[in-house]
């Protein structure tokens, strides 16, 4: 056997107090991070779908315009925007009236807006049927605490 020498090993480098304390704040406000309190695109497309007033709808560049004077960045976030649009279809909070996906003419889904009104008036059941579905037993047990 033949005796190699090895290259010698550079000492680890100790990390400084100062750096520790950068890599722990930069850890901590990950954590700590906030939702954003401005309106999500789906709701100012929806907003600037009805301010309109035109019959046959908004069309995407009218919608972009309309955006963009609102203070949006529309050429950052098209890809954003076409998705939201897309979602908005599917949805049905918004009709296309001209066109195919993201791109064409766009209305408001007033038939949804009616059956929005319509699911709010449904009445509640009481706990003890709700619980009846899930355990029987449950249900013996609360007419007891009742009486």
């Amino acid at each position: 056997m033949t005796k190699t020498k090895s290259a010698p090993v550079a000492p680890l480098r100790k990390e400084s107090a100062a750096r520790k304390k950068l890599k722990a704040g930069a850890r901590g406000a990950k954590k700590g991070a906030k939702k954003p309190t401005s309106p999500s695109v789906s709701e100012l497309i929806v907003k600037a779908v009805s301010a309109s007033k035109e019959r046959s709808g908004v069309s995407l560049a009218a919608l972009k315009k309309a955006l963009s004077a609102g203070g949006y960045d529309v050429e950052k976030n098209n890809s954003r925007l076409k998705i939201a649009i897309k979602c908005l279809l599917t949805k049905g909070s918004l009709v296309l009236v001209k066109g195919t996906g993201a791109s064409g003419s766009f209305k408001l889904n007033k038939k949804q807006q009616e059956s929005k009104d319509k699911s709010k008036k449904v009445t509640k059941r009481p706990a003890i049927e709700y619980i009846s579905f899930i355990c029987p037993s449950c249900v013996r047990k609360m007419k007891k605490r009742e009486q």
